[in-house]
């Protein structure tokens, strides 16, 4: 599964977060740390979702960028 997160630039570095995973966030000080950080954090989620036998919410959201002229 691909979930999405949202990366963004922070006065120590980054931090990030899933919309499809509520409440799971993470921060770190480079964007390739972020993303390795953020794997770890879904997968850790969704493992405990799992033990608690809860709905593992599926990937919907997506990103798109659009061209404006400034």
């Amino acid at each position: 599964m691909e979930y999405l997160i949202v990366v963004e630039k922070t006065e120590a570095g980054f931090s990030a977060y899933s919309p499809d995973v509520p409440g799971c966030v993470s921060t770190g000080r480079t964007v390739m740390e972020i993303k390795a950080s953020m794997k770890e954090a879904i997968e850790f989620h969704i493992d405990g979702l799992k033990q608690e036998r809860l709905i593992v919410p599926q990937p919907s959201t997506q990103s798109a960028y659009v061209e404006i002229t400034a």
